[in-house]
């Protein structure tokens, strides 16, 4: 846990500075493409990179609760603060989204011609390379946290990157007479942006109304044999594993000889908490309800 909590203290720095550089070169895009070139693409994106930029900004505030103890008020902590962090900034990801088809469906039905393209494919190539960069390296870093927050932050920067190299590619087409390619990079970005939040969305509405599917049965699976082979533990009946955040909570009922003295089912306890966590370092909780044969 100590590892994740230092992870946490390293990913919201990275979320801070990317933050601020995302907006800076979406604040210079904007200016270009609405007031200079008339690009509906290096708008787009500007727009997309500032959006993106608020979206780290939102995984920073997440990342700063997740790392408060529990109160008397929330009893488990605040981990699932990751979580509402990530539904926060998937859902302006959408609105972007909206906008950006908006402006694309105009210049595609009313096209106008590209100003100074070569100068707003420069801008767009730099924001590219940056936004690849962070997003590779955060990835890298984060992709062990099972953060949901801090892997779409590290999603949502490569495909700032994406979108940007594909500006490139559409003002350069525009450069040479090829118009209409502008518009559609506006389409292709606003598709990019509604499956990475909606994917978002559904991952982290699941974990707040704890849902298990995928890697939690599977974690529930495992620890149910884990513990029907300690010895003394007549049979595992109801496992129940939940994602809260980074990590994982659970509860396990167990059926055990009606003689067994506290001491030896203090032993089964610990036993079953110390081989969960050999084979699921991220679970933080395992409450065991005993139930006589």
């Amino acid at each position: 846990m100590e590892a994740t909590k230092d992870f946490v203290k390293n990913a919201d720095w990275l979320a801070g500075v990317t933050a601020i550089l995302l907006i800076g070169f979406g604040v210079t895009q904007i200016i270009l493409g609405e007031i200079f070139s008339k690009s509906v693409a290096l708008t787009a994106n500007g727009f997309d990179c500032i959006g993106d930029g608020f979206v780290s900004a939102i995984v920073w505030v997440g990342l700063k609760f997740f790392r408060k103890p529990a109160d008397e008020k929330f009893h488990y902590g605040y981990y699932k603060m990751e979580n509402l962090a990530s539904i926060a900034a998937a859902g302006v990801m959408m609105v972007l989204a909206a906008y950006i088809v908006f402006r694309s469906y105009n210049q595609l039905i009313d096209p106008h011609e590209i100003q100074f393209p070569l100068i707003g494919a420069v801008i767009a190539a730099i924001s590219a390379v940056v936004a690849l960069l962070l997003g590779f390296y955060k990835y890298i870093r984060g992709k062990q946290s099972r953060m949901s927050s801090v892997r779409l932050d590290a999603f949502n920067t490569v495909k700032d990157g994406t979108t940007s190299g594909l500006t490139v590619v559409a003002l350069l087409l525009a450069s040479i007479g090829f118009g209409t390619a502008d518009a559609v990079v506006g389409f292709i970005i606003a598709g990019i942006i509604v499956s990475i939040g909606f994917a978002a969305i559904k991952e982290s509405s699941y974990t707040l109304v704890d849902a298990c599917d995928g890697y939690c049965l599977i974690q529930g699976n495992d620890i149910k044999k884990i513990v029907e082979s300690i010895k003394g533990v007549k049979s595992a009946n109801i496992v129940r594993m939940r994602r809260s955040g980074p990590v994982s909570q659970g509860e396990v009922e167990i059926k055990v000889s009606a003689e067994m003295s506290v001491k030896e089912l203090d032993k089964i306890q610990k036993r079953i908490m110390q081989l969960a966590k050999e084979k699921y370092p991220d679970i933080e909780r395992l409450t065991v309800t005993v139930i006589p044969e």
